[in-house]
């Protein structure tokens, strides 16, 4: 084999001058959860496949690496909280809630490569299992801003929205929950681009079946499945076709057909979604403007009471108001959210963080019945390029043994420097003294400790500095005194 190889495309090396900022943030976030009382878990990297493509949403669960391997489909762990929930369902139910627990790990997605989004990065996060809102959401936060504090990462922004919100508006329009689902996690596109957007995306996802049929009104499922039924075969329509049977044929014409008659009720759907997602800013401004345009409406939303009990508890959480913003085209791209959901950036605009409330993923993954959950997880990679540089290692000494006998003496003498809180290595290639000051400066030691027959004897040692450019003798009793 000829050339150089290199990472995979997309994967980073982390290097020791990023490794030790990396260690330096992810050791102060993990003694704030400690602190918290959330216990640290560790997953496999390897789950089943299915665990992701259930909640993950469109946009993710087309960024998993997957693969079969002796005969089972697998995927490389694109996010940490399917994987916890999954663990609380296999081992945990029986322990009393509400569990807090804390991980941190490598994740994996075909991302397309551009600045600090890699596609193997480190998450560090928490799930709260058993914590209902607005409490437990609450605490999720503030313990996340605290993370960032204790990485003395500065500026950052709370940016808040509400998916249990969304939802319940769109219910109240009669809308089908397919529908609504398409449509909540559509907001990141309509901030992006408007109504117009997501209007194109419905639009591409429902081609229309049957041009022409229209279910009569009134109808419920089974009638109008029968109808449908009755319809084609008087068309000479052939249903059996591909994999599915035609009772499955005929359900899936019936959801677009439904679909299709409801978009007098998506258009106003639309219109109200490209107004709130407008109303961004403070909450003391926000959320009255968001309450003025739901009583325009006609429309009610519980969920609103909730998100101001959130973010007035955040208060006596400690946490800045004015570090939080309310913004409603949040979308997350993961869909077993259900809550509230939240993204932290920092001053550039750089998302550090992100999480939310998601209360029906243990049911979905074959819990005993639905339990209440919040979590979020953080970007280590990116906290860590934008804290502040982790200071330098300890100082470094270099033993250099003059010949090979003093070569154990040169070992005992790195011990008692070890002791002492430096970092001590010891020349294994046996060269000359002149080449191992050389090196020691070409490696930014700061210490050279040389040890020939007369240190041996004597126990004592030669300690030059490198920094300064002088030299004195010590014995190991005066190392104290470095």
């Amino acid at each position: 084999m000829s050339g150089t190889i290199e990472a995979v495309r997309g994967m980073h090396d982390v290097l020791p001058a990023e490794q030790r900022g990396a260690a330096r943030a992810r050791a102060a976030i993990e003694a704030q959860l400690e602190a918290h009382g959330y216990a640290p878990v560790d997953l496999p990297i390897i789950e089943p496949r299915e665990l992701y493509l259930r909640k993950l949403g469109e946009e993710l669960a087309g960024k998993v690496y997957e693969f079969n391997y002796g005969g089972r489909e697998l995927a490389l762990r694109p996010e940490w909280t399917a994987s916890v929930l999954r663990a609380f369902v296999a081992h945990m139910q029986d322990q009393p809630l509400p569990l807090r627990l804390s991980y941190a790990g490598p994740v994996f997605r075909y991302e397309r490569p551009q600045r600090l989004t890699y596609r193997q990065f480190t998450q560090v996060g928490v799930e709260i299992v058993g914590g209902p809102a607005p409490r437990a959401d609450a605490e999720a936060l503030a313990l996340a801003c605290a993370g960032l504090d204790a990485a003395e990462v500065a500026g950052y922004v709370v940016r808040v929205g509400h998916v249990g919100l969304l939802r319940e508006l769109l219910g109240q329009l009669g809308l089908a929950e397919r529908t609504q689902g398409a449509l909540v996690w559509g907001m990141e596109r309509m901030r992006q681009g408007g109504a117009s957007a997501v209007r194109e995306r419905l639009r591409e996802a429902a081609d229309d079946p049957l041009p022409g049929i229209e279910l009569p009104p009134g109808l419920d499922e089974a009638q109008a499945g029968a109808w449908l039924l009755r319809a084609l075969d008087a068309m000479q329509i052939e249903l059996k076709t591909g994999s599915r049977d035609p009772e499955q044929v005929v359900a899936r014409l019936l959801r677009k057909l439904r679909r299709r008659d409801e978009q007098a009720a998506v258009e106003r759907a639309l219109s109200l979604l490209e107004r709130l997602v407008a109303l961004r800013g403070a909450p003391a401004a926000t959320l009255p403007a968001v309450e003025a345009l739901l009583d325009e409406a006609g429309l009610h939303a519980a969920a609103l009471g909730e998100l101001r009990a959130i973010l007035g508890l955040l208060a006596a959480h400690g946490l800045d108001p004015e570090r939080v913003e309310i913004d409603f085209g949040l979308g997350r791209g993961l869909h077993y959210y259900t809550g509230m959901i939240f993204e932290i950036d920092d001053a550039s605009g750089l998302q550090l963080c992100g999480g939310g409330r998601y209360d029906d993923l243990v049911a979905a993954l074959g819990g005993r019945g639905s339990v209440p959950a919040v979590g979020f997880a953080y970007g280590l990679e990116r906290v860590a390029a934008v804290a502040p540089p982790a200071p330098a290692p300890r100082r470094i000494v270099l033993v250099a043994p003059v010949s090979d006998d003093d070569y154990t003496y040169a070992l005992e003498v790195a011990r008692c420097l070890r002791a002492r809180g430096l970092a001590a290595s010891v020349d294994v290639r046996g060269r000359p003294l002149a080449r191992n000051l050389s090196d020691a400066a070409r490696r930014g030691a700061a210490f050279v400790a040389i040890v020939g027959v007369e240190e041996r004897q004597s126990r004592t040692l030669v300690w030059r500095d490198l920094e300064r450019r002088d030299e004195r003798r010590l014995t190991l009793d005066e190392i104290n005194t470095l």
